[in-house]
């Protein structure tokens, strides 16, 4: 297997979800609305006796990147780099997952199509319980509205037609599969509220001012991202919580201009395999 294609795949930030189980993986989900980021993950693939994990040069175990690899039947040694945090909110264990797959495709000339991949990765995250949207989201790029949940052609989606510099700040992670795994009612009513909205006015302002309301309503926000999204909103800027993670993400300059020392990124394209 030759190892010098490899994938990059987006960051994702989602901002609202509601949360839709299924007995077939491909089929559950979410529906909500998040952004890419061009901080991602680029992922190279070697096979190897056994399957390994290499994330920033520790090795590591990701169950959905595990469930790639089983899907497609090879063992392999992945290895991903990112300057995202991890945990915290970035999907970068759907991004490993994605890039796993399409980089696998393409070092072995695979006979799978994109959207084939899509799906296999988005089905190893479910079941892995790490994420519910990151993939598809990811895959899209740009602005992602999950009209219904799964991977092609089970899911439907949508965007918003925008691009904008974004900054991050994140104070820690949150347990994805403690939340989404637990009692959803309360946030899935707020995220099916929010996508609703959304949908009434497309616009990237309605879509962080209803993620905040997200924040709010599911109970998720910590004491210190409310202080920090106020301080932006102060500011004269627009700010929301990354789900899920303690992470504020915030449009063009809204951290840097209330005091703060963010990363810097852009809304990006989407996933896709690259050559040496």
């Amino acid at each position: 297997m030759a190892s010098s294609p490899s994938a990059f795949v987006p960051g994702h930030i989602t901002g609202f979800f509601s949360t839709h189980s299924h007995e077939n993986p491909e089929k559950a989900g979410s529906r909500g609305a998040g952004l890419t980021l061009s901080d991602g993950v680029r992922v190279s693939v070697e096979r190897a006796r056994e399957t390994t994990l290499v994330l920033n040069d520790q090795r590591v175990s990701m169950a959905a990147v595990e469930g790639v690899l089983d899907r497609l039947g090879v063992t392999a040694r992945v290895t991903a780099r990112t300057e995202l945090p991890v945990s915290a909110g970035f999907g970068v264990s759907g991004a490993s997952a994605l890039g796993t797959a399409l980089t696998v495709n393409a070092v072995t000339d695979g006979k799978r199509t994109e959207n084939e991949l899509i799906t296999l990765a988005h089905a190893a995250e479910v079941e892995a319980g790490t994420g519910l949207g990151d993939v598809v989201g990811q895959a899209r790029g740009g602005v992602p509205i999950r009209l219904e949940p799964g991977g092609p052609p089970h899911g439907r989606f949508d965007g918003l037609p925008v691009r904008s510099r974004i900054e991050y700040v994140s104070f820690g992670g949150l347990d994805t599969a403690t939340i989404i795994g637990g009692d959803t009612a309360t946030l899935s009513r707020a995220g099916e509220e929010a996508l609703a909205a959304l949908l009434e006015r497309p616009t990237l302002d309605r879509f962080m001012a209803e993620s905040r309301r997200f924040a709010r309503e599911a109970g998720l926000l910590t004491d210190r991202v409310e202080e920090t999204i106020e301080d932006v909103r102060n500011a004269g800027g627009e700010a929301s919580m990354a789900m899920l993670g303690e992470t504020v993400f915030a449009l063009g300059e809204g951290l840097s201009t209330a005091g703060y020392d963010p990363s810097v990124c852009h809304i990006d394209g989407g996933a896709r395999v690259e050559r040496a």
